[in-house]
């Protein structure tokens, strides 16, 4: 797999080109989140990747933060291959576990 395919205009190439491979485990959480795909696609063409997981297996993977259609922020995992964006979750982020802008993870104090 070339590392180079993992860059957002790549994603978004193949997410308007409907190149997408929807999880069981991606819809499951959707629907739990009550996040619409729409949201997920929206999310993606506003995005941007925060961070990369290049050892990722089977595929490097990543995660964009991007908005929702009404404004709200969304993180997405997503994995690419060749051929396909292979959608692995989507969450709304949690002001507890990342910084105000959402970007950042906040640093855990050891506590647990």
């Amino acid at each position: 797999m070339n590392k180079n395919l993992l860059n957002i205009e790549t994603i978004k190439k193949y997410v308007e080109k409907r190149k997408i491979d929807w999880t069981v485990h991606c819809l499951n959480r959707l629907n739990q989140r009550n996040i619409s795909i729409i949201d997920v696609k929206n999310a993606i063409n506003t995005g941007r990747i925060i961070e990369y997981y290049y050892d990722d297996y089977p595929y490097p993977s990543c995660l964009i933060l991007g908005k929702s259609r009404k404004g709200k922020l969304i993180h997405i995992v997503c994995g690419i291959s060749n051929e396909l964006v292979h959608m692995i979750t989507a969450y709304y982020p949690d002001i507890d576990k990342w910084e105000r802008d959402m970007e950042k993870r906040r640093k855990s104090d050891g506590v647990l």
